[in-house]
């Protein structure tokens, strides 16, 4: 068991970087819905609310990636 504590580490911080390439996947929603408005502003709301839904799944993943790297980091000390 002593052998894999040195993987925690390790592990937690593939689990922190869910957020980073979350981030960069809302970046390029949040471009591509402001470029579907200049060409199309009837068909805001949909998309919209079509962003804000995706947005919020994406924050999800991040989150859960944040809680396995605490579990990581705390439950192995």
């Amino acid at each position: 068991m002593e052998n894999l504590r040195i993987f925690v580490p390790i592990g937690a911080g593939l689990a922190v970087m869910t957020g980073l390439l979350t981030g960069l996947g809302q970046g390029m929603a949040a471009s591509k819905a402001v470029e579907a408005v200049g060409k199309n502003p009837e068909a805001m709301d949909k998309i919209r609310s079509t962003l804000i839904l995706g947005c919020a799944l994406a924050e999800t993943c991040a989150i859960y990636g944040m809680l396995i790297a605490f579990i990581l980091i705390f439950a192995f000390k």
